[in-house]
């Protein structure tokens, strides 16, 4: 369906896991000071926008499920809106935990899946020719031992982004291995997103990994 997206960085943590959906984050050596602050604030026009996204992405999760079941195929336009979807969300959550200096974009590009754009935080998916039909039916079900760990992670991850938020009001830097701790987590999450919103098939990994 797609072509493959590209891969992180080089030289920057561990090696990269194979896995179909690729949530990239290019945090720069320093924070700016007042972002903790107000990232929240001045990303209120984005909270707006992902909630009509949202929406929308419901319904188009609807009819994929449909499609996959009795053709084994997700519309490509389908594919390339859900896409699109996760990776505002990406985007904008990587900005309001700090990890980037520059705003997120108001972007909604559907032209590829494979995201090329200059913004730090990426987020690209590369789709099966054809899907297995019945695994619609039971991700959400498969993914559960998924959503059990990020439980713990995620109470992990929030304390870790309370001590960011000093570090970076005080230092303008975050701690590198409580960040990428936290972004690990946040990938984790995105690729079992990826999984249960039907845009891949592979089972995700059990890793914080980039």
């Amino acid at each position: 369906m797609t072509q493959a997206p590209p891969p992180p960085p080089a030289g920057m943590g561990p090696a990269p896991v194979d896995y179909p959906v690729v949530p990239v984050v290019e945090s720069p050596p320093e924070i700016k000071r007042w972002l903790p602050l107000v990232a929240w604030f001045l990303a209120i026009p984005h909270y707006i926008v992902l909630f009509f996204l949202g929406i929308a992405a419901f319904v188009a999760v609807i009819v994929a499920f449909f499609a996959i079941l009795f053709t084994k195929r997700m519309p490509e336009g389908i594919f390339r809106f859900l896409v699109m979807t996760h990776r505002y969300s990406w985007r904008v959550m990587i900005y309001t935990t700090f990890l980037v200096n520059e705003y997120p974009p108001f972007d909604f590009d559907t032209s590829s899946p494979n995201d090329q754009t200059p913004y730090a935080a990426r987020y690209s998916v590369q789709g099966p020719e054809a899907y297995n039909r019945w695994l619609p039916l039971v991700k959400w079900l498969l993914a559960i031992p998924h959503w059990i760990v990020l439980y713990f992670l995620g109470i992990a991850a929030w304390i870790v982004t309370i001590i960011g938020f000093f570090a970076v009001l005080f230092t303008k830097r975050w701690p590198e291995g409580l960040r990428d701790f936290v972004i690990g987590v946040y990938r984790w999450q995105y690729r079992v997103n990826g999984y249960v919103g039907l845009l891949v098939d592979p089972y995700p990994p059990f890793s914080i990994d980039r």
